[in-house]
């Protein structure tokens, strides 16, 4: 009587890479996919400003404005369209060159084009509210509250994740 061998094991499946890895690519691609997410919530806030600063001009009140207010409706009306179209860059970027193999390149040029788009937000904000607030309250308290947002924006959008990083490689965090 001859026995047969029994049939070999099946290969085990390989591994699971450890939590927290990813290969490039799929870095690369989730990075661009939340990137993309978070520009299209800045986008809708860039829209409501637009069409905020479009809707003064044809307000009968728009000619009482000073020299200087008008002054200050266009440098903001044209910071506003600036900072959309630099906070649309990145999608015409990954539009352009969908597929292309060196998204991990376009993911990094996108992340700085984005911080720029985020320096040209603030500042347009804080134009919006100057004007505001020159119009309700004066030039005197509209400076410094224009001043003390703009210092907001700066802390918020730019010295705490400069902050955040810094700790983060120092082992702090």
């Amino acid at each position: 009587m001859t026995s047969t061998p029994p049939p070999p094991d099946p290969p085990s499946p390989p591994a699971p890479p450890p939590p927290g890895w990813e290969n490039p690519a799929v870095r690369a691609d989730r990075r661009l996919v939340e990137m993309l997410q978070e520009l299209r919530v800045l986008q809708t806030g860039v829209q409501i400003v637009f069409a905020f600063l479009l809707g003064i001009a044809f307000t009968p009140r728009f000619a009482e404005l000073t020299d200087d207010q008008q002054d200050i409706y266009i440098a903001t009306l044209l910071l506003t369209v600036v900072a959309a179209a630099v906070l649309a860059t990145p999608v015409a970027l990954h539009r352009a060159l969908y597929r292309h193999p060196g998204k991990a390149r376009i993911v990094d040029v996108s992340a700085r084009i984005a911080q720029g788009g985020l320096l040209l937000l603030a500042s347009a904000l804080t134009g919006a509210v100057l004007l505001v607030l020159d119009v309700v309250l004066g030039t005197a308290l509209a400076v410094p509250i224009a001043c003390v947002i703009a210092l907001i924006f700066a802390a918020l959008w730019f010295v705490l994740p400069w902050a955040v990083r810094r700790a983060a490689t120092r082992g702090r965090i």
